[in-house]
């Protein structure tokens, strides 16, 4: 055991004194395992449907409370479902055993055993008449547990989290329901869950810039994905007509509220089917995932009432019109949109964006916030979309939307390309703005375009954001407490 000698404090020393007693008592602070038969809701609920009657039980759990008073001892111990008072007495446990167990602390891991019945004052409590010491703790839990000068000590030590405050744990519940609850509802409708490659010799998929790796014994860079969407595209080529995939994208970007470099992504893709068959599916299976853990379709959100039964619907150059005052039938090319753009204050403007590429920067900064109900934009510019498919009645717009919720966009949607040749016109001019310093345009997939030569079929794609989709549910305005483990920036000593 070593300790720097800055890390003992008082308390910690009296932590670790206490464990050498229970070493010289011959009792193993850590042992192996131990078995209980009972958790606390359940132990409650089965005392008052037994018309309290008392009975034997076993449980196990972190001591969270706890009051002396001389030979008798209350405390609280903590489970997976909640918590229940334990009751220990000299008289019952003996002089050595009682002794033995004034050795816990707050935060201990132990085990009781022993009879349920409720104090007078209405508890129902376990009386201790015997107990294992499962985990000696000897770091002591937080005093205080509250406001924005503990934020960055929540994210990083998350364990501590999860103990101090129970409704962080059922936020993550929730998640875990979402997740299950998007699994069921596209086995339901014939899509298969599959697995492609996290590291990639070509990243794809996505206008984002790639965490760069490097393969030893291959001697070649590889590159952690950005999107599945390629691989899972391959598949639709192989015959897989109903597919998704539920997993991990990293993209080389800032950390903010609303991005974490290491997020999940539902992709799901659909033969034989276009951008509206998969607004549909966003819509049924949001709707859905309302009523699963909501019990409805409306649910409030940050002091604000939001319905997933009832989605708008507004086209991509409207939204510009009506919300950001920005008529794009006057404006003719890049230098009209740079000055749109910056009579709207965007001074930033890179050098290889186009017309619709300098518009989609006012439609960021000046429509997106605006979209506070759930909203679902559409036709957007095929400039900005290499992977999608052109409107048959106008090839300056693709069948494709994006779906916005207080503000944030929660998914991306088209009606996938599947002509190999105006496919590899969208990866060239992808090539070109990266050869003019664009870090996050496409590279060109040329085994990606010989799968397209081989024929794929009309298909419909749909990525949704996991995290910020949780982050209504649960009702945070960041990312990060939808995420267990955040991307943080290492502690400086």
């Amino acid at each position: 055991m070593s300790d720097a000698p800055q890390n003992l404090t008082d308390e910690r020393k009296s932590r670790l004194a206490k464990l050498e007693e229970f070493k010289k008592k011959n009792i193993n602070p850590y042992p192996n395992r131990f078995k209980p038969e009972g958790y606390s809701e359940d132990i409650k609920k089965q005392f008052q449907d037994n018309g309290e009657l008392e009975f034997k039980t076993t449980i196990a759990g972190r001591v969270m409370l706890w009051r002396s008073f001389g030979k008798a001892i209350f405390a609280t111990i903590k489970d997976d479902q909640g918590d229940i008072q334990i009751y220990a007495r000299k008289d019952i446990l003996g002089d050595e055993q009682f002794e033995t167990f004034t050795l816990l602390d707050i935060g201990d891991v132990a085990g009781i055993k022993g009879n349920v019945f409720k104090t007078h004052k209405g508890e129902i409590t376990v009386l201790v008449e015997e107990f294992t010491l499962l985990a000696k703790a000897v770091n002591s839990l937080p005093e205080k547990w509250h406001g924005l000068s503990d934020i960055e000590l929540r994210y990083r030590q998350r364990y501590l989290d999860l103990i101090i405050n129970p409704n962080v744990k059922k936020d993550f519940i929730i998640r875990s329901k979402v997740i299950a609850y998007i699994r069921d509802f596209l086995t339901q409708r014939g899509f298969l869950e599959v697995e492609t490659p996290m590291m990639q010799v070509l990243p794809g998929g996505a206008s984002a810039r790639p965490f760069t790796t490097h393969h030893n014994a291959l001697d070649i860079d590889l590159y952690l994905r950005v999107a599945p969407e390629l691989y899972l595209k391959r598949l639709i080529v192989g015959g897989f007509e109903r597919v998704f995939e539920l997993n991990r994208n990293f993209r080389n970007e800032g950390i903010d509220t609303r991005h974490n470099p290491e997020f999940t992504m539902l992709e799901m893709y659909q033969a034989y089917a276009d951008f509206q068959t998969m607004m549909d599916h966003f819509e049924q299976m949001t709707k859905g995932i309302a009523f699963a853990v909501k019990g409805d379709s409306e649910f409030d959100y940050q002091g604000r009432r939001l319905d997933f039964g009832n989605w708008k619907k507004l086209k991509y150059v409207d939204a510009l019109k009506d919300i950001a005052g920005v008529d794009t039938s006057k404006i003719r090319d890049a230098k009209d949109a740079a000055e749109a753009a910056s009579a709207k204050g965007i001074k930033k403007i890179d050098k290889f964006l186009g017309k619709w590429g300098i518009l989609d920067l006012i439609l960021g900064e000046c429509v997106e916030d605006k979209l506070i109900d759930p909203t679902i934009i559409y036709e957007y510019p095929a400039e900005i979309s290499p992977l999608a498919k052109y409107k048959p009645d106008d090839p300056d717009f693709v069948e494709r939307f994006e779906a916005y919720c207080m503000g944030r966009e929660l998914c991306n949607a088209f009606s996938e390309l599947n002509d190999p040749f105006v496919q590899r016109e969208r990866f060239e001019e992808q090539a070109r703005r990266k050869a003019g310093g664009d870090s996050e345009a496409m590279y060109i997939d040329e085994d990606y375009l010989n799968a397209l030569e081989h024929g794929m079929p009309p298909a419909g794609g749909l990525g949704i954001g996991i995290d910020r989709l949780v982050m209504l549910f649960v009702d945070t305005n960041s990312i990060r407490d939808t995420i267990l483990f955040p991307t943080l920036k290492p502690k400086s000593e």
